[in-house]
């Protein structure tokens, strides 16, 4: 089962235009209920905003524009 904001995640346009490596996804969207551990998952089900360019463990990739 995939992450519930998998679709609308920022990630998946990085990952589309080959600025991501799909391993994130592998790891984190699509892995069963990994996504629980995702550091976007967690904030956004908090309500608190969070960079485009945050990846799943939390860090800020300045290169993702």
């Amino acid at each position: 089962m995939a992450c519930k904001w998998y679709s609308m995640c920022p990630l998946r346009w990085f990952e589309r235009r080959g600025h991501l490596d799909s391993s994130w996804a592998e790891q984190y969207c699509l892995s069963s209920e990994n996504w629980k551990n995702c550091r976007r998952y967690q904030l956004e089900e908090q309500g608190i905003a969070h960079a485009d360019n945050m990846l799943p463990d939390g860090r800020v990739d300045e290169e993702l524009n």
